[in-house]
């Protein structure tokens, strides 16, 4: 079973709730998305370590329910 988009942002936003959250079904499949986080919790951390922190807020569903996940992340400018 996929993960909904909406489901990818609620497990985002509990772990970030600052966060401004977009995220696209790039396959219309259900399984492969681009999400996009902005969270000032990201703010001088490097983008290895921003990508752990949502992966994290997956809670495991990444490679399971959620098949792919092209993730781009920032703090606010």
């Amino acid at each position: 079973m996929a993960m909904t988009a909406q489901e990818i942002e609620t497990y985002i936003r509990t772990a970030l709730p600052d966060a401004a959250i977009s995220i696209e079904d790039l396959a219309g499949d259900g399984d492969h998305y681009a999400c996009t986080v902005v969270s000032e919790a990201f703010r001088g951390l490097s983008r290895v370590r921003q990508h752990q922190i949502v992966y994290a807020a997956l809670q495991g569903h990444m490679g399971g329910k959620l098949h792919a996940l092209a993730l781009q992340t920032t703090a606010p400018d």
